[in-house]
């Protein structure tokens, strides 16, 4: 009889969302660390942060908001590299190249459709993360340096968020899906009351 309680409290915990998700997440994090530790790389929480953004993104989204970041970061990047090696690491320099990714991302967005679905406002907050950890960070080796860092660091935690995904995929049941829907839509309507409001006054 006890046994038989403990086996399904057991049973009950090992199949909880909740834990299943903080595994996955701590597993892939850790990993992205070590892959960056043994790439040689000094900044190894770079990717660590990249794998808990995709990780920790909602049930089925986690390919395309990879594939945000990717871009984002390598437009980011290859944009810090270009103003900061040669305009400097000036706070208006910085302001500019934050204009210019949003000019860039959306004339990119109309330029093909495929594009258009992937350079949205997540790539263009990517950028503008990977432009400001180039810019305004002050460090001493060279831009493009630190840019090509940053990118294989952003990198690794994207595949490695991504391999988890495939090797230990988050499978939920139709009832939690109804509940994460559910949420988001009186999120949208809480919003839009605030909104309202806001008009109002």
């Amino acid at each position: 009889m006890m046994a038989t309680r403990f086996r399904n409290w057991l049973r009950s915990r090992l199949t909880n969302p909740v834990l299943k998700l903080s595994a996955r997440t701590a597993v892939a994090t850790v990993a992205a660390v070590l892959v960056a530790h043994l790439s040689g790389l000094a900044e190894s929480y770079w990717a660590a942060i990249a794998t808990l953004i995709v990780m920790q993104s909602a049930l089925g989204t986690s390919l395309p908001v990879a594939g945000r970041e990717f871009l984002g970061t390598a437009l980011g990047v290859s944009m810090g590299a270009v103003l900061a090696g040669n305009f400097g690491r000036g706070v208006l320099t910085f302001g500019a190249g934050i204009f210019l990714l949003g000019l860039i991302c959306g004339a990119l967005g109309y330029a093909h459709p495929y594009l258009r679905n992937r350079l949205d406002r997540t790539a263009y907050r990517y950028a503008g993360i990977a432009l400001i950890i180039v810019m305004l960070i002050p460090r001493p080796d060279p831009a493009w340096l630190i840019a090509v860092h940053r990118f294989s660091e952003v990198s690794i935690g994207i595949v490695v968020a991504v391999a988890m995904s495939v090797v230990w995929p988050e499978r939920e049941s139709a009832k939690v899906m109804d509940k994460v829907r559910g949420n988001a839509h009186d999120s949208r309507a809480v919003n839009e009351q605030l909104i309202t409001v806001g008009n109002d006054d």
